[in-house]
């Protein structure tokens, strides 16, 4: 837990991420078209990446290392906003970009 909040830390948007997750490719590239510069961490290349995969389940109240909707995880400065559909229910309510706003990701 310490590694995700010091890893969640490092960028206004964190992203964890599986380098082959369709979803995962969907949500950084919705970041990335709203002109935010995430930090990612590709869980199936690191090296304590099932370990944080396993600690991220735990946060997110899912059951199972393999629960479908587990990745992506977003946190925006530093706070955890969630898996992929907190993510997108947020950017459709409009929630998302005051929240990149006043994490210093985006300065529309």
């Amino acid at each position: 837990l310490l590694r995700i909040e010091s890893l969640a830390a490092e960028s206004a948007v964190v992203i964890f991420s599986v380098s082959t997750c369709c979803m995962c490719h969907a949500v950084k590239g919705l970041f990335r078209g709203m002109g935010v510069s995430p930090a990612v961490h590709e869980l199936d290349l690191h090296p304590y990446g099932g370990d944080i995969q396993r600690a991220l389940i735990r946060l997110l109240g899912c059951s199972g290392a393999s629960s479908p909707g587990s990745l992506p995880v977003v946190f925006i400065g530093g706070k955890l906003v969630g898996a992929m559909d907190r993510v997108m229910a947020s950017h459709i309510n409009g929630s998302l970009v005051p929240l990149l706003k006043d994490a210093g990701a985006l300065w529309l």
